[in-house]
């Protein structure tokens, strides 16, 4: 198959559900692998308690006010009037309800799998001579603000790839969607709210949640295919 080809099947859709099956599949088995290793104390979680002390050893006050102010935007009475605005402005945008109704369907199902996966799980956080805060009594697995931001974000970005024209505000909102994503993750271990192991998982569930709505949508024609930048 040439390079056009596969670009053409790759806008029509043709490839989504293969694309959208494989990211699923990873998403789901590295969360998997996760949690078991969160539950059972081994593997990658083993290294979990040595990352803390090394991210606390770390600490400055520009740092933590930078963490502060990422780990802000992921909780959770922003990111629900930033969902509401950004459903809004997307129906005003494209004066169809379902980009808004996506949105809210898609952070209602996160903010469920975060709540569901915390009680099934059950893990405890690290303790409070590590917490820069509040203290948090609610269970640690996954990182909510982690899981729950990246879901955001990323769904933005999807909205604005296939409705943006132009190629390079795709990118670069793409790239600002992401590093704003890493940034809130890392700000929960920084804060010591979270092991590394639980922002892992935030992120590894919130692709596995936006590859399977996004398929979904894309072939229920509720996500247009990105138009050509020639």
């Amino acid at each position: 198959m040439n390079v056009p080809m596969l670009k053409d099947e790759l806008r029509t859709g043709y490839a989504v559900p293969l694309i959208g099956a494989a990211v699923t599949a990873i998403g789901a088995l590295g969360t998997i692998a996760l949690a078991d290793s969160a539950t059972e104390a081994d593997g990658l979680a083993a290294f979990d308690p040595q990352v803390t002390r090394d991210v606390v050893g770390i600490r400055t006050a520009p740092l933590t006010a930078l963490a502060r102010a990422l780990t802000f935007i992921g909780d959770v009475p922003v990111l629900v009037v930033l969902t509401l605005a950004a459903a809004a402005l997307a129906y005003r945008w494209t004066r169809s309800w379902r980009p808004a109704a996506l949105l809210l369907f898609t952070m209602a199902g996160s903010a469920a799998l975060t709540f569901g996966l915390k009680a099934v799980v059950e893990r405890q956080r690290p303790g409070i001579t590590y917490v820069l805060g509040a203290v948090d009594t609610g269970f640690a697995f996954p990182s909510g603000h982690t899981l729950n931001s990246t879901v955001f974000l990323g769904l933005l970005a999807a909205l604005l790839w296939v409705r943006s024209p132009f190629a390079t505000p795709r990118v670069v909102v793409a790239i600002a969607a992401a590093l704003l994503s890493i940034g809130i993750g890392l700000s929960r271990l920084y804060l010591g709210y979270h092991w590394a192991t639980d922002v892992l998982a935030g992120w590894t569930i919130a692709l596995t949640w936006l590859a399977i709505v996004g398929t979904a949508a894309r072939l229920l024609k509720w996500l247009p295919a990105a138009p050509s930048t020639g």
